[in-house]
């Protein structure tokens, strides 16, 4: 099993995933520069946070445009693995991996905190060693959080069960007070209806190491593991 971090001009969390697949859980993990095409060795494609390109003309819009994304798309229709952290989720947006889009959030300001997250359910990849329902708490830090989708698109999107974390109380209650940046149904994390493609905007890598506070977001890695250990 191999992991594969993508790098952009601007990617600013790449390291920090590097620190949690190779560092913590000890699987070999390649950085795969943007202008790279070749990622036939690696069976988990991770799109990490940062400002890629500077986030000129809008968060991913640059960056959907860079070689190496041919071969994620392409990685991703065969039913490999991809993760999508905060920039992450907005370039696979950009390039149709996953729908709808992330735009400025609702008060128009960058938000650095940490939140509560509800997992919405726990028979996928991605969430297997959480509970249903479960409250974790991670951090965020985006400008252009706050996810938007057409009636229909957010209609598909629920009927199939595809939103897998939604921002909510400390207590798991999901309503406007408690949507940090204004995202439809407090969406802060989906996959595609294959299941083998998750964006989200809270940062898991960020909360995976007891020696900085928080091991809430290592569950989605050792999932992903698990199950391909088990396949």
């Amino acid at each position: 099993m191999k992991f594969g971090i993508i790098v952009f001009p601007g990617s600013n969390c790449d390291r920090d995933v590097l620190t949690v697949t190779q560092g913590l859980l000890s699987v070999p993990t390649r950085m795969v520069w943007h202008q790279s095409t070749d990622i036939h060795d690696l069976d988990v494609v991770i799109v990490p946070g940062g400002f890629s390109y500077g986030d000129y003309l809008r968060c991913g819009a640059i960056a959907q445009f860079s070689p190496v994304m041919n071969s994620v798309i392409e990685h991703a229709k065969q039913g490999k693995y991809v993760l999508g952290i905060c920039n992450g989720f907005q370039v696979l947006t950009e390039v149709g991996l996953l729908p709808g889009a992330l735009i400025r959030n609702r008060k128009l300001h960058f938000i650095c905190d940490r939140v509560p997250v509800k997992v919405e359910r726990n028979d996928t990849i991605w969430t297997k060693d959480y509970q249903s329902q479960q409250v974790i708490t991670l951090p965020v830090a985006h400008g252009e959080g706050c996810y938007y989708a057409d009636d229909d698109t957010l209609k598909a999107l629920e009927d199939h069960e595809q939103v897998l974390f939604r921002y909510c109380s400390s207590a798991g209650e999901i309503n406007a007070e408690h949507n940090l940046n204004g995202s439809m149904n407090n969406i802060a994390g989906i996959v595609n209806q294959q299941g083998n493609v998750l964006g989200m905007m809270p940062h898991p890598e960020r909360a995976s190491d007891r020696a900085i506070g928080s091991t809430d977001g290592l569950a989605v890695f050792q999932g992903l593991l698990n199950s391909m250990a088990v396949v």
